[in-house]
């Protein structure tokens, strides 16, 4: 339980909760709900509400709601549900007995919608679309009234229970409340909230033709709910005194607050389901989940853990002020979190044969390797080797610069875990391409040995030529060019900042072969290369996908600072 009596350190929300404690405030009750509508699948934009809602009901014992906005079954669907539950629970929250539905409240909700009408406050309008939209006005100027807003109460109740009914076509009426046409706040200048949709729905099927509007159906199942503290994005501010005209004009069980607070942007991302499933109907992507793409079951899929994406999240603060954060920000909290648990491997993604001229033929060993390197618990393992290995191709240089510091003709470096060894030959192709590089090894020279001790400046990475596994691996990069791809640009759209080099695909690396039996989702670290998980989807038992989660290092950064300053 937070000491509700120290605000110092905290967020405004929190703040302000603590605030309403002290008070009295709803008794001490702190009941909050994250309410997706299911037409697409979670992003990290998401998140940022996730954590906030449920964390805070976690942290002044409270309640927090998993509730589905579903009042628009045209673009609703099961998976989008169950995906959606799916990363909740991955991202470490449980609403326990409190899964619901707006659906749930659609009795109440339009039992909410006849008082407003009995009351004169709503009104049934046969506008079409295009002419409401007409007598809106704009921002500079006022609306005018419908010409049916004059409606007596006994028509607009008649005409409302016959759109629940089924009489009337999509579009032929829509239920509007009666505010103020020439309000300065758009939202009030008398919104819908009812329309005529004759579509199935997912969970009540055809027993409704008519769905309340968003801004009706969340006031209203808040209300029923008993939520507390409504919390919700910044572009959401301006619908507040919408908000509270309905809580005004109903006499609901509880009045909920609405807090806002600004989206989590994050660089070289984009954080709309529409544009999103655009990319997915382009054919740019493969789904919802790949890895590339900034949906929570992408970067699951990508191997992010739910412990760095919490991080980042909490890193990033609540406040007021819309934020654009750097991509790096995120990879570090993935980098930090990897490095404390995955274990070390090696791995070859463009391999290079190496011949020790000097070892037995057929003659192998096993050198011994920690699985980490600050962490013993995790133990040790063995790794072949023998007269012939594999090393990066980018490892040996013909003619290389002079601080080139791998392997060269004449030079010497050492192998991880393993002896110095020294180029004395190279084998070219008629093409001049190199395929093999002889060597000798020092058998003196064993790391662990003693007499060990002889240094040379050069140490890589390598893996037995003989019994190292042939593995898929996809190297993900950036999925945009630019740090802020939704920003219009002389008329350009997402598509035209796609990084055409987001994914490079390895088919024939080269991997330890104790990692052919890790399962599915197992992280580690290839060394020097970067952080690896073998992906959930694409492997088989014996044939492992490996995803490239992160690169050791963030190679980005120059370029996202300079590219985030210019905005």
């Amino acid at each position: 339980m937070t000491d509700t009596h120290d605000t110092v350190g905290k967020d405004f929300i929190r703040q302000i909760i603590i605030a309403d404690n002290a008070s009295g405030k709803h008794d001490g009750n702190v009941v909050t709900r994250f309410p997706p509508e299911p037409n697409g699948y979670l992003h990290i934009g998401h998140v940022m509400s996730i954590c906030l809602n449920f964390g805070i009901a976690r942290e002044f014992n409270g309640r927090c709601y998993l509730r589905f906005d579903d009042t628009n079954p045209v673009k609703e669907d099961q998976d989008f549900v169950d995906s959606i539950m799916a990363d909740v629970r991955w991202l470490g929250f449980d609403w326990e007995d409190r899964l619901t539905h707006a659906s749930d409240y659609f009795d109440g909700i339009y039992d909410c919608a006849i008082k407003l009408i009995e009351d004169g406050k709503a009104y049934v309008d046969s506008l079409s679309a295009e002419q409401i939209r007409e007598y809106r006005g704009t921002l500079t100027e006022p609306g005018k009234n419908s010409p049916h807003r004059e409606r007596s109460i006994d028509m607009n109740l008649d005409l409302f229970r016959r759109m629940r009914a089924g009489e009337f076509a999509d579009g032929v009426h829509v239920l509007r409340a009666k505010i103020d046409m020439a309000a300065a706040n758009m939202n009030l200048r008398d919104p819908a909230l009812y329309r005529i949709r004759k579509v199935n729905h997912q969970r009540t099927g055809d027993a409704w033709g008519i769905y309340p509007m968003y801004d009706f159906a969340h006031t209203v199942s808040d209300a029923l709910e008993g939520i507390t503290h409504s919390l919700c994005t910044l572009e959401f501010e301006d619908h507040r005194p919408l908000y509270e005209w309905i809580l005004d004009n109903l006499d609901l069980p509880n009045r909920p607050r609405q807090i806002e607070f600004s989206r989590l942007n994050v660089a070289y991302g984009i954080t709309s389901k529409r544009k999103l499933a655009a990319l997915i109907e382009d054919g740019l992507v493969s789904g919802w989940d790949d890895p590339r793409m900034p949906t929570v079951a992408g970067m699951r899929r990508r191997g992010y853990t739910s412990q760095s994406i919490r991080n980042f999240v909490c890193n990033a603060g609540v406040t007021k002020k819309d934020k654009l954060i750097e991509m790096g920000a995120l990879e570090n909290c993935v980098r930090e979190d990897l490095n404390e648990n995955a274990p070390r491997v090696m791995a070859v993604l463009n391999p290079l044969k190496v011949v020790f001229l000097n070892y037995p033929e057929g003659g192998t060993e096993l050198l011994a390797a920690a699985n980490h390197p600050n962490r013993p618990e995790l133990g040790s393992r063995d790794i072949p080797f023998g007269r012939e290995i594999f090393i990066e191709h980018d490892d040996f240089m013909a003619d290389p610069p002079r601080k080139f510091f791998r392997l060269r003709p004449e030079g010497e470096v050492r192998l991880r875990y393993g002896y110095i060894i020294k180029c004395v030959d190279v084998i070219s192709d008629e093409a001049g391409n190199i395929t093999e590089v002889h060597c000798t090894y020092d058998p003196d020279t064993k790391s662990g040995r003693p007499g060990a001790e002889r240094k040379v400046k050069g140490t890589i990475h390598w893996v037995s030529a003989s019994e190292s596994v042939a593995v898929k691996v996809r190297l993900f990069d950036r999925m945009f060019t630019v740090a802020n791809p939704d920003a219009n640009r002389d008329g350009k759209t997402v598509t035209d900042f796609i990084n055409p080099n987001s994914l490079d695909v390895v088919n024939e690396a080269r991997v330890e072969p104790a990692l052919v039996g890790m399962e599915p989702g197992a992280h580690v670290q290839f060394e020097r290369l970067g952080y690896f998980v073998i992906d959930a989807k694409d492997s088989k038992p014996g044939h492992p996908v490996f995803n490239r989660v992160v690169t050791l290092r963030d190679s980005w950064a120059k370029i996202e600072k300079a590219q985030l300053a210019e905005i």
